[in-house]
């Protein structure tokens, strides 16, 4: 056969790095801090919720295309709940769509959304997903990267960067905040710029709100409630990191009714639906108290502290994040030796051999493979016997002569 099978949209893109590290993970036997997914299930309530869906046979079969009408009553019900004093609230039945995760979410939105040529931006280091999505919409990413701040261990937006970055044929913002995989959770006043270069330039924006409940320091805001950006913001968010529950691949879209019915031209032919039984208990979920959010963020936080303290003292540089659940490290500062002058693919690869650790290495995020080639994203969804036990491992590096 003369000609490559895999169309030349997706030809930059092979298996991706997650299910190689897992591999690794398995055949060394290691701690897998690469893939975040959490070790151990969410709310027991919310499992038997599940269970007497199945056995009701509520869900057994095809439920509506939009989703179930109890899930998307109870997504506008969190939305008023937690950012109603915004001024942010959506009807259940035309301003809600529930997909197969916040992944398929951000390919369905981008399918209907963009047209072949168009330049979508994205801030860099992104989610793997994100590229490949953008490629087979035919559209052209437009990475504006996040900078690294060794001074205060964060991560920084350039705002001149993103308004130099839009140009005549720019259609969409693919924004993440908070943000894997660093961590950073943008700031009112970011928000506000982000939302006056949208109305000014008369764009739309995706915004990837999956860690919404996990941050640590400061607030999280959607940008749809920002002044002007209700209209032009389609808001993304799922289960799978408020609930544990990352296998049953239940997202939702929030946005006016003509990008709704936009998203859901292009959804229809994707999984048409999914999760039928987890619909109803993800329903649940969204309903429980503010104490089991509230109780969510100050464990992982916890676990935050635990990992951050353990990478420090094994030599890593620590990024501390304010959100989600990945804390992104420089290797550099453990010696040539080790980081082999900051190859982040090639430490990772041997990390599990060296110490019986998996992370992730940044650089597969970031189009300029330079900008993240020194650094290394851990995840921290894990129980905090297992992060002490990672912790003691990674010391071993820190002994390294």
């Amino acid at each position: 056969m003369d000609r490559p099978l895999l169309n030349r949209r997706l030809a930059e893109f092979g298996t991706t790095i997650f299910a190689e590290m897992s591999a690794l993970a398995v055949r060394t036997g290691s701690i897998n801090l690469g893939q975040g997914f959490p070790d151990a299930d969410g709310p027991e309530e919310v499992r038997e919720a599940a269970v007497r869906a199945l056995r009701d046979g509520r869900g057994n079969q095809y439920p509506p295309g939009p989703g179930i009408p109890e899930l998307r009553t109870a997504v506008t019900a969190h939305q008023e709940r937690f950012y109603g004093h915004l001024g942010l609230s959506y009807d259940p039945d035309t301003e809600v769509l529930v997909t197969a995760g916040a992944t398929e979410a951000i390919a369905a939105s981008l399918l209907a959304l963009v047209e072949p040529g168009d330049e979508v931006i994205a801030l860099e280091p992104y989610y793997d997903s994100y590229a490949a999505c953008i490629a087979m919409a035919g559209g052209q990413r437009v990475p504006v990267t996040l900078r690294a701040q060794p001074e205060s261990g964060s991560y920084r937006l350039d705002l001149d960067e993103l308004r130099d970055a839009v140009t005549d044929d720019t259609r969409l913002i693919l924004l993440n905040t908070p943000h894997n995989p660093t961590g950073t959770v943008l700031s009112r006043e970011e928000l506000a710029e982000i939302a006056r270069l949208a109305c000014e330039r008369n764009l739309l924006v995706i915004t990837d709100e999956v860690y919404e409940h996990l941050v640590f320091e400061g607030e999280h805001l959607p940008l749809a409630s920002f002044p002007g950006m209700r209209e032009r913001t389609l808001t993304i968010s799922s289960a799978g990191k408020t609930f544990s529950f990352t296998g049953w691949k239940v997202g939702w879209v929030t946005a006016p009714p003509e990008l709704i019915a936009a998203v859901r031209s292009a959804k229809q032919f994707l999984t048409y639906v999914s999760a039928g039984p987890f619909q109803y208990a993800v329903a649940e979920a969204l309903a429980l108290p503010d104490s089991y959010f509230t109780g969510l963020r100050d464990d992982l936080r916890a676990k935050r502290d635990v990992l951050s303290a353990g990478l420090a003292g094994a030599g890593f540089q620590v990024f501390r994040p304010t959100g989600t659940y990945f804390i992104t490290t420089d290797i550099r500062p453990l010696g040539a030796v080790l980081s082999k002058e900051g190859d982040g693919f090639a430490f990772c690869r041997a990390l599990p051999e060296r110490a019986g650790v998996v992370a992730i290495p940044n650089a597969v995020f970031y189009d300029h493979k330079d900008q993240g080639a020194p650094f290394v994203r851990f995840a921290f969804c894990k129980s905090v016997d297992v992060l002490e036990e990672a912790a003691g491992r990674l010391k071993a590096l820190a002994d390294t002569p």
